[in-house]
């Protein structure tokens, strides 16, 4: 897992398509959707930090280019 698009394909495995038009948003559902799959014990241990990591970094590059275009 080293993207966000690794993250939407695996999401996509359990039937879970996100696009809601901004990408920040969609990196926070699928943060959520994430610890939802966690949760049901769907994911290990392993597997839900890396993904964790990569929609971190995701996520905080999105806000810097963001700030960046006001």
């Amino acid at each position: 897992m080293k993207t966000f698009l690794d993250v939407l394909q695996l999401l996509k495995k359990y039937d879970i398509y996100i696009h809601l038009g901004n990408r920040l948003w969609d990196i926070e559902l699928a943060a959520i959707e994430v610890d939802n799959l966690y949760k049901a014990g769907l994911l290990d241990n392993k597997r839900y930090a890396q993904i964790k990591l990569v929609l971190g970094h995701e996520h905080e590059n999105e806000e810097k280019k963001q700030q960046n275009s006001l």
